[in-house]
């Protein structure tokens, strides 16, 4: 044996001692791994010792090491719809100037839950994509304020055990397809793959980011917890790709220039007051060239004005006001009919350099901010300039989809360490992984995995590698790490930054498989694990699954404490097969609260 710094140990009476000391060493590294999941208060849930053999570090060899085994609780039955940063229980406690209170509020350290979100009573088996686009099982969302206020616009409508979408909104009340249809003939970039990424901003129930999938256009519906009672529940649980959020006083979570288009079907956001701080915000996250679509108040004023109880004078006034706006911050009106108006975010750079004049509003955001920085960032009353010199961010400069998928976009070289070799290298390196994982998990590929989520992206390797798969994949960037997001939306996938030591902005029971490449690894020191792992159980639907890549010494201190979770899981080799990373394949369980019937 050696000291770290390669003196040997000298063979002496006390030479019983070495075995204790390595025996402490190997604890503390283990507890680095697992962010102080050994050390949590015995009050809070009940443990029980195992005996298990882990592989040390390095192959130091020192037998087998104890590790306790997390049995949490259940939560009591009313957490069953729980997101713990948008909690309706502490609205109270946030102002309600600009709704506020709706943004991402995560409880203290002391407030935390340490238990299992249980489901509804009654819950079931999610209906599988395709026909879940069309209804979804009463149970596992059982709310009705929709149904009964929106009733007439035909959001959705309770038949027997099933909630039905007919595809109808507020604005599209006679079906979200022939509102789509004149879309289409407003925007014709929407037919031949020039738009691919797009965000829906109060989005209801989802259904016209449901219609847009079959354009082949991957959209983000946006929507707070709020008296609508689980809209992105309903959209998720559809299959159709949503997050719990809203433009208020910080910044979503999305990169600068990520999205082709944006879209508000009566979203009721104020879009022109508070110095139009909500268009600015998506100007921002909307690329050079992309598209703007409001329908609803103040579009189409002259007829409309009545049911909008108002006066046609003060509608005139509202889109006068959101015109001249939209034309200070380098937007132009591009079509319009009926209840649909479009503008363009500019590409040309004369229409910025006007913005340099201190006495123009909005004024061009200086430095002091970085444009990309997304993660509990105020909103501020600039503009974001894009960078002149990016000649490949505007949307008619990127190759149509799906060809852009694969090419290495032109932000990559933005990314420490980044490059088109690099870029090229990680994609070929994920085709392999997808094909190893598909072994493993037969079930990658059927209707019986629809939502999944890559916890720890880089590039979005793993989604494009399963992209021709019936699923879709929300891909997260650690707003610890480099900002590789920027990437992921240039290349057409979507994704969000999010920090791992919170609580994700999602309702329970939403997801098919969660993916982690080496999360824990890179966040047990920030983050205590047990919280990820409780975080993944909360948003991990009942028979889910979880893929989780790590080193040897890590996957197998998981798999003991995943036991608490109640999950099955199994260790498996990698595709390389190296012994010093493995794969862990866990599967969720569907149980009932004690509580329920």
């Amino acid at each position: 044996m050696k000291h770290k710094d390669g003196k040997s140990y000298q063979s002496d009476k006390s030479s019983w001692k070495v075995p204790v000391a390595l025996t402490v060493v190997v604890l503390c590294g283990l507890s680095f791994y697992l962010g102080g999941i050994f050390c949590s208060e015995k009050e809070r849930y009940v443990t029980e010792e195992v005996s298990k053999a882990v592989d040390t570090p390095m192959g130091t060899a020192t037998g087998p090491v104890q590790i306790k085994v997390v049995s949490f609780p259940e939560c009591d039955a009313e957490y069953q719809d729980y997101t713990p940063c948008t909690d309706p229980k502490r609205w109270h406690k946030y102002g309600r100037h600009r709704l506020a209170f709706l943004e991402r509020h995560c409880p203290p350290s002391f407030e935390r839950q340490e238990c299992l979100v249980p489901p509804p009573d009654g819950y079931k088996s999610p209906i599988r994509w395709p026909k879940s686009r069309n209804e979804c099982w009463y149970r596992n969302v059982p709310y009705d304020w929709i149904n009964k206020q929106k009733s007439n616009q035909h959001w959705l409508k309770k038949e027997g055990e099933k909630f039905l979408f007919p595809g109808g909104g507020t604005m599209f009340p006679n079906g979200v397809g022939a509102y789509v249809d004149l879309m289409q003939d407003l925007i014709p970039q929407m037919k031949d793959g020039t738009i691919r990424t797009a965000i829906d901003t109060g989005c209801g129930v989802a259904s016209w980011g449901g219609d847009l999938l079959d354009h082949g256009i991957l959209t983000v519906s946006l929507a707070p917890r709020d008296n609508h009672q689980a809209q992105v529940q309903f959209a998720l649980e559809r299959g159709i790709p949503a997050i719990l959020g809203i433009i208020s006083t910080q910044r979503l979570p999305f990169p600068s220039n990520s999205f082709d288009m944006a879209h508000c079907s009566r979203c009721l956001i104020p879009w022109t007051e508070f110095g139009g701080v909500y268009l600015l915000e998506i100007h921002r996250i909307l690329r050079p060239g992309g598209f703007w679509v409001l329908s609803g108040p103040p579009v189409n004023y002259q007829h409309r004005w009545r049911g909008w109880n108002t006066t046609i004078e003060e509608q005139k006034s509202d889109y006068d006001k959101l015109q001249e706006l939209l034309t200070s911050m380098c937007f132009k009106l591009f079509n319009k009919k009926n209840d649909i108006a479009v503008w363009q975010k500019l590409s040309d750079n004369n229409c910025y350099k006007k913005l340099d004049n201190p006495d123009n509003y909005p004024s061009k955001c200086d430095d002091g901010t970085e444009p990309d920085s997304a993660w509990y960032t105020p909103l501020r009353p600039c503009v974001v300039v894009p960078n002149p010199a990016a000649k490949k961010l505007k949307l008619d400069s990127l190759p149509k989809w799906p060809e852009r998928l694969h090419v290495a976009p032109e932000r990559v070289s933005d990314v420490r360490g980044g490059s088109a070799g690099a870029f090229k290298h990680d994609d070929g390196k994920w085709k392999a992984r997808a094909k190893h994982y598909k072994k493993l998990l037969p079930a990658i590929g059927t209707d019986k995995i629809r939502n999944v989520m890559d916890m720890n992206t880089l590039y979005g390797g793993f989604a494009a590698a399963v992209v021709d798969d019936p699923l879709w994949v929300m891909n997260v960037v650690s707003s610890y790490a480099p900002n590789t997001l920027p990437v992921v939306y240039d290349r057409g996938l979507i994704g969000t930054l999010h920090d791992w030591c919170e609580a994700f902005s999602t309702y329970p029971r939403t997801y098919d498989l969660l993916h982690l490449d080496g999360l824990f690894s890179a966040e047990s020191h920030r983050c205590e694990m047990k919280y990820v792992l409780l975080e993944m159980d909360r948003i991990l639907r009942p028979n889910g699954y979880a893929i989780i890549r790590e080193s040897s010494y890590v996957v197998d201190a998981i798999a003991t404490m995943a036991k608490g979770t109640r999950w099955s899981c199994r260790k498996e080799a990698t595709e390389y097969g190296v012994e010093k990373e493995k794969i862990l394949i866990c599967q969720n369980k569907l149980w009932y609260s004690k509580q329920n019937s």
